[in-house]
């Protein structure tokens, strides 16, 4: 196959291919002055010797379709096929849909002297050999961005338009086979999620890396706002009114400026992240989650159980929902890519081969070719950094209700340890302050340390000397033997007062150091009260104990308000999903940095106090088991 594209490759060849008759479109240049490399319409295909932008091997033109809601918008794709493709040809087609493809750049301005397709995937493009292994890409751009109309609509029924309207287009194109797989991370992999809710016919697989499962936990965790409630927000509307390149053609140049001309888009997309309840239509319509009942088509997923931007919530729900063939990386990673390296070299992931595998998996599903490899359905890496092979995710060996009991917090944002710990000489940390700046889906601000010296460690102290503090603690006794925690944790409790709740997991050694490796808050109203954490894989070694906080929220980045009442709770109960990491099937892979980075910022010194619960049994799972 590489060897007949080389050969075929030349400029004649395409144009005879799309049965041009117009020439190549640009100006002619003055005397003296550089000529601008030529632009791409639908019906001028340019290549990467007349524009450098344009990735080696394909060629570049510039399309324009409608949106599949009736709404009048108009979408527009960037499409680069391989060179040199014969007359009669077709090739499957991977498409992308989202924000980040304007010609001017990704989330800003980039610096471009001239236009030409977006290189957001070109580590995609050149890690698989992508043209010269015989497909096309695609890149639409979401209603509101690039050179596409329409007001922005963050996940919601209108982008879910687009996505039907862009499998469609590339599907019935005549250089396609019809056969359709999406690709993306961040923003165009929730595109990839929408995509395969949508249940197309011509979509055969999708490819989402560190994709948000449900958009409603992006901007707020059960009624508590995030700092991208307003962040979020501001940057799609920066990135929706980046101005098009002066190179542009004059319709991608028009359509670039919908939503400076019509600022009502803005505030409308501004208001949406306002919505703080969960159970509103404007919600409940971006559940991907949920809508994702019953879907089948082959997936295959990267998720970082400790990543610090699309968290791993709802995470469970869709792939439990999702009934087609699934396929994953999963592991102690941040926001990144499945071939990502960090400046010294090392795959961010830890896991070699994630552009042959990729390709494999479009190979299967678009061309109907086996696989050469066996590769496993998922390859996990637990909180140890050791990777394992398993069927499926998560696999439960046992599941347990743990009784918690109760007790008393005041819900004041942490500041009766500060004083406690000021009173004592001890520099009191600093309450959390929430992140300054934009915040899209692809770049999330830094956050400041998430375990602040001592604060944990005076919380329990005064907890043991009986005084109602900022939270209290529950531990388990001892294990006897190493467990996984897996799945999706789950806290329900009874609540008396009014304010906030954070429940926080806490993998504790016999030295007293301790490692929160998960946590999830929540508006608290008297009444029963049931919460989610987020998605998990971490390991619990023999002798370590399992601690969990209920109390206000000191950490992490949330704009709450504290009410200041003492929240009484009782009948705390705690169910978890166990398995045995004796059973592990080892799959090669190194330890991901970021497993390092993330140990540094959230140990703490926290001594156990006395076990009120057994998580394991003599080799056997503690308390009543849930279904």
């Amino acid at each position: 196959m590489r060897a007949r594209r080389a050969a075929a490759r030349s400029t004649s060849a395409l144009i005879a291919t799309l049965a041009l008759t117009a020439g190549l479109a640009g100006p002619a240049a003055a005397a003296g002055e550089r000529q601008a490399p030529p632009v791409a319409t639908a019906t001028d295909p340019v290549t990467h010797e007349e524009n450098d932008r344009v990735p080696e091997g394909s060629v570049w033109t510039q399309h324009y379709f409608p949106s599949s809601d009736d709404s009048g918008t108009e979408l527009h794709a960037d499409v680069l096929l391989p060179e040199g493709l014969s007359r009669g040809e077709k090739v499957p087609v991977i498409l992308s849909v989202g924000p980040y493809f304007a010609h001017a750049g990704q989330t800003g301005p980039e610096g471009w002297s001239h236009t030409g397709p977006s290189s957001r995937f070109q580590d995609f493009v050149e890690g698989t050999d992508l043209f010269d292994e015989g497909y096309a890409f695609v890149m639409v751009d979401l209603r509101g961005f690039g050179g596409s109309t329409g007001c922005l609509d963050w996940g919601g029924p209108g982008e879910q338009a687009d996505v039907k309207a862009a499998i469609d287009w590339s599907a019935k194109q005549p250089w396609s086979t019809g056969a359709v797989g999406m690709y993306g991370k961040s923003y165009d992999a929730v595109t990839g999620l929408i995509g395969n809710n949508l249940d197309q016919r011509a979509l055969k697989a999708v490819v989402a890396q560190e994709p948000l499962w449900d958009m409603y936990q992006y901007i707020y965790s059960n009624g508590v706002p995030r700092p991208n409630v307003t962040g979020t927000a501001g940057a799609y509307n920066s990135i929706a009114t980046m101005p098009p390149m002066p190179d542009d053609d004059p319709r991608y140049r028009a359509n670039a400026r919908y939503e400076q001309a019509r600022p009502e888009c803005l505030t409308e997309n501004s208001a949406g992240y306002r919505i703080a309840d969960q159970r509103d239509e404007h919600w409940t319509s971006r559940d991907l989650a949920r809508m994702a009942r019953g879907s089948d088509t082959p997936l295959f997923v990267t998720q970082g159980f400790i990543e610090p931007n699309t968290k791993p919530e709802e995470m469970q729900e869709y792939l439990d929902n999702h009934e087609g063939p699934e396929r994953g990386w999963l592991g102690q990673w941040d926001h990144v890519r499945g071939g990502d390296r960090t400046p010294d070299g090392r795959l961010a992931m830890g896991r070699e081969g994630w552009y042959e595998e990729t390709l494999s998996f479009y190979d299967q599903y678009l061309k109907g070719v086996r696989p050469s490899v066996r590769y496993p359905a998922y390859a996990v890496e637990d909180s140890t950094g050791a990777w394992r092979a398993q069927r499926t995710w998560p696999v439960t060996e046992r599941s347990v209700t743990l009784p918690l009991g109760g007790g008393s917090y005041v819900d004041d944002g942490g500041a009766s340890a500060r004083a406690a710990l000021a009173a004592s000489g001890t520099p009191a940390p600093r309450p959390p302050a929430p992140p300054a700046g934009r915040w899209d889906m692809e770049n999330a601000p830094a956050t400041e340390h998430a375990a602040p010296e001592g604060l944990a460690g005076e919380t329990a102290k005064r907890q043991r000397g009986g005084e109602v503090g900022s939270s209290f603690f529950v531990w388990s006794t001892p294990l006897k033997k190493a467990v996984r925690v897996t799945g999706t944790p789950q806290v329900s409790l009874t609540a008396k007062g009014e304010g906030n709740v954070m429940l926080k997991l806490y993998d504790v050694a016999p030295d007293g150091t301790a490692v929160m490796f998960d946590e999830q808050v929540s508006l608290v109203d008297s009444g029963r009260l049931t919460v989610d954490l987020k998605a998990t894989d971490w390991t619990l070694a023999a002798g370590h104990v399992l601690a969990v906080e209920i109390g206000s929220i000191q950490t992490g980045s949330w704009r709450d308000t504290p009410s200041g009442e003492t929240v009484e709770v009782r009948g705390a109960r705690l169910r978890l999903a166990l398995d045995d990491p004796a059973d592990d099937v080892a799959t090669p892979g190194d330890r991901s940095p970021f497993l390092d980075t993330y140990l540094s910022r959230y140990t703490v010194e926290l001594p156990a106090g006395p076990g009120t619960f057994t998580l394991v049994r003599d080799g056997r799972s503690g308390i009543r088991p849930w279904r």
